[in-house]
């Protein structure tokens, strides 16, 4: 069953009749555009447990077993020959490589991290780690489309924007997809980490920068009176209407309207909801805004938890480029990895949880795989790194109604294989979904003759062991 379907502003003005003029159009409009969002009541399944979701998306693919996956054996046989069952099946790897860092129990519940992650370890209790993830490509970009979008083909829906397809916004004024790019550059497979596939274009993610005007173009040069800026906007809105009459069934102009409204109504809402400095400074402290190793994935993780007190669904957080992919010195890549992001998110997760926001937002942390467990040598003057890694990884998810303290499925002795508990990418979405209050199978849209979804062909199921 497909969530209700709202008319569009075309549709709602023939219905309704012509000749309205002025300030009651503008009105007709700015209703018609809330009814363009699906709303909770028409599309929730069931009572959700999470509201919102903030999406930290590790680019490249973390280590596993230098982070989340401890593995003694591993370390017992560093430089040796891995057995038949582990070895590469590519032959890119040679001995096992055991990890430098030290593991420790954290939290009441005695949940391991690696010792460079001293701030996201302190929420042990509340994270829930999955050890048996396995994907099905070891390429980058077909590996981050099953991450995104639950197929290893491209243009398809990310998870993103089936949350808006079938949430809506809470918040008029802000998009309910909000993604926030790293300002060193793009990542990998760029705007389709936050595309909406062939759903309508206003379910893809709004942009919003971390320097600068948080959404480009938002502001005019010169200042207007508000006389003024109303008169433009009504004119503005009898003309597209006009235009889109026109043209009827052009999803992607009615988006680009949409869009263009939106961004008169943000003028105010996005300046305000990203103006860190109505934070602390302590708050400001916490998240490494005064450090310039963290500022960077700091100021966004603030903007996200800035955002999802808003009413925005769902924030996505990237890094520049693939920084997790260690073919090199996969020691100290994945050593700076953590100093760039670990107390920032340790900071989020603080911050989410002393504001009651942690019980309705699921945080979830990952890349596309993992790293294998043995050497990777490009030439002999680098250090040691580690390969692509699809066949076992880790991720964790944490609030919005997340079991915390405790690791769910386990990869073989030696990092290699995920053997119990084996978890595939649709099965996670399925969970999220779950989380949000919504039924993987019963989301769907038509197209090309089917009714579609997330988890699509997979015979996926809701993880009911990470539930509260």
């Amino acid at each position: 069953m497909n969530p209700f379907q709202p008319l569009s502003r075309r549709q709602s003005l023939q219905r309704f009749g012509s000749g309205f003029g002025g300030l009651a159009l503008g009105t007709l409009l700015s209703d018609a555009i809330v009814a363009d969002q699906p709303q909770t009541t028409a599309s929730a399944h069931f009572q959700p447990r999470a509201n919102a979701v903030i999406q930290l998306y590790m680019h490249g693919g973390p280590s596993h077993m230098d982070l989340l996956d401890p593995k003694p054996l591993l370390n017992r046989f560093d430089g040796t020959t891995p057995p038949d069952e582990v070895a590469d099946d590519e032959k890119r790897t040679k001995n096992l490589m055991g990890s430098p860092f030290q593991f420790r129990r954290c939290g009441e519940s005695g949940l391991e991290f690696s010792e460079i992650q001293p701030f996201v370890s302190q929420h042990a209790d509340d994270i829930a780690v999955i050890r048996s993830m396995f994907s099905e490509h070891r390429n980058h970009e077909q590996a981050i489309w099953m991450a995104q979008t639950g197929m290893t083909t491209e243009g398809r829906p990310t998870l993103g924007a089936w949350t808006a397809y079938g949430l809506g916004t809470e918040n008029r004024n802000l998009p309910a997809f909000v993604a926030l790019p790293d300002p060193g550059g793009p990542s990998v497979d760029g705007l389709r980490n936050w595309s909406s596939g062939w759903l309508p274009p206003h379910y893809q993610g709004t942009v919003f920068h971390e320097q600068g005007s948080p959404v480009l173009n938002l502001q005019p040069k010169q200042p207007r009176s508000r006389a003024i800026e109303d008169a433009r906007a009504r004119l503005l809105r009898q003309l597209n209407d006009r235009h889109l009459a026109q043209r009827p069934g052009e999803l992607e102009l009615e988006a680009r309207i949409d869009t263009f409204e939106l961004a008169g109504r943000m003028q105010l809402a996005a300046t305000d909801a990203l103006d860190l400095s109505q934070e602390t400074e302590a708050t400001q402290k916490m998240y490494g805004l005064d450090d310039p190793t963290t500022k960077s994935y700091g100021t966004r993780c603030l903007m996200a938890r800035r955002l999802i007190e808003r009413g925005v669904r769902f924030v996505s957080l990237f890094m520049a480029g693939q920084p997790w992919d260690t073919h090199t010195n996969n020691n100290e890549g994945t050593k700076k990895c953590c100093q760039r992001t670990d107390k920032p998110i340790g900071a989020l997760m603080t911050d989410l949880k002393r504001s009651g926001l942690l019980d309705s937002t699921l945080v979830l942390w990952g890349g596309e795989f993992g790293r294998t467990p043995a050497a990777e040598q490009r030439n002999a003057k680098t250090p040691f790194g580690r390969d692509h890694h699809p066949y076992g990884f880790s991720m964790w998810m944490a609030g919005g109604g997340i079991k915390g303290g405790q690791h769910y499925g386990a990869t073989d002795d030696f990092g290699y294989r995920a053997v119990e508990n084996r978890t595939q990418t649709a099965n996670l979405h399925a969970t999220i979904l779950q989380l949000l209050g919504m039924d993987h199978e019963t989301l769907t849209w038509h197209h090309n003759g089917r009714d579609e979804r997330l988890t699509d062909v997979y015979d996926a199921r809701v993880i009911e062991e990470l539930l509260l």
